[in-house]
């Protein structure tokens, strides 16, 4: 009996001290760490956009009167199709009505003194040849025939002057096209140059929309750019080439607009229909990560890899030395260091320590998370 109680209180004793051992090797164990991380993919193509724009013509034309007047017709509006000739507007003609018969009275005023200045001359020259008439008094009648003659060719100039002026109170179509756009009623009172439409040739299409000023400038320094034109999810044509970009960005978008050439769109392409533009350009490989993944160490520019343990849910963290060709707010762009497939730690980089061990999370970003 009494050896039974001297093991019982040996046992009492020790059940003690195997706790404290189990608590301190528990504490001596480090935490399993939840991590943030994306896995590298490379990249060999560049995609800009898309690229919100419209389907423009290439050649149009404001039409506008020459002179000052009251607008008293329009025949035409937004969408209608024009030939060549055809009246487009008019102006109430009759100030210019009033210029062509003052200008007609005038040249027959001067038609009537010419007839009579070339019939005295006429009259006056077998006299003069037989000394009757003096040579002075018939050189003055042979003068006043000539200033005749020229106040007819002046009356004549100025009649066609008004009659032209006449002509400036209707204005028509120089060429076949389509009306996209009117700015005056009748009745309005319009001034010389003033636009009245705007006629297109709709033969010549091109996709027109705004990049930002870098993307622009890519376009001019390269010509090795897929430009693919999309009006929906099914219609789609590629561009030939960029026709021009505008040297200036626009004050309050700070965007430039380009202009891409179209080989024959189809009739869906109309004009003024929204388009989206993608332009699309082989790189160098490149794989691009957010820039809470960089860790500068000692002039190092370092990544944490997350490398699997087999046969545990959990993994180890390692520094890896990478390259970095480009960085800005959005992300960086590493050349070299890492292999596609790769998992990067992408969020507090600054508190691991090598081969620590982390646990990925579910909710993770998504593989591949680019700038």
């Amino acid at each position: 009996m009494r050896r039974g109680r001297n093991w019982l209180l040996v046992l009492a004793l020790l059940a003690p001290l195997a706790a404290c051992k189990e608590d301190q090797q528990a504490a001596a164990a480090p935490p399993v760490r939840p991590v943030l991380s994306v896995k590298a993919v490379v990249r060999t193509t560049e995609i800009l956009g898309p690229f919100a724009g419209s389907i423009q013509p290439r050649f149009s034309t404001d039409v506008g009167f020459r002179i000052f007047g009251r607008m008293v017709a329009r025949f035409v509006d937004v969408g209608a199709i024009v030939k060549k000739g055809d009246e487009i507007a008019a102006l109430d003609p009759a100030v210019q009505l009033l210029l062509v018969r003052n200008a007609e009275a005038v040249l027959a005023n001067a038609e009537a003194q010419y007839v009579n200045a070339e019939a005295e001359e006429k009259r006056q020259r077998p006299l003069v040849e037989r000394n009757i008439t003096p040579q002075a008094q018939f050189d003055l009648i042979v003068q006043n025939r000539d200033t005749a003659a020229a106040a007819v060719t002046r009356a004549q100039a100025s009649l066609r002057k008004a009659q032209d002026v006449l002509s400036f109170t209707r204005i028509h179509a120089d060429f076949d096209g389509v009306v996209t756009g009117r700015y005056a009623e009748p009745g309005q009172v319009v001034n010389p140059g003033q636009k009245i439409v705007t006629i297109a040739r709709p033969e010549i299409r091109e996709a027109v929309f705004s990049v930002p000023s870098d993307v622009a400038d890519a376009l001019l320094g390269r010509n090795d750019f897929d430009m693919m034109v999309r009006l929906d999810s099914l219609t789609a044509i590629k561009a030939v080439a960029v026709r021009g970009v505008d040297p200036a960005a626009d004050p309050n978008t700070r965007t430039r607009t380009v202009y891409l050439t179209l080989d024959n769109p189809p009739a869906a392409f109309r004009l003024g229909i929204t388009i989206s533009v993608t332009l699309q350009t082989t790189i160098s490989p490149r794989i691009d990560l957010p820039a809470t993944a960089l860790l500068e160490r000692d002039g190092k520019t370092q990544v944490w890899v997350v490398a699997k343990e087999a046969d545990t849910p959990d993994a180890k963290v390692s520094l890896r030395d990478v390259v970095v060709a480009s960085r800005d707010e959005a992300g960086i762009v590493v050349t070299s260091g890492l292999v596609a497939g790769e998992r990067v730690v992408v969020a507090g980089v600054h508190s691991l320590t090598p081969g620590q061990t982390v646990k990925i999370l579910d909710g993770a970003p998504k593989d591949g998370a680019s700038r």
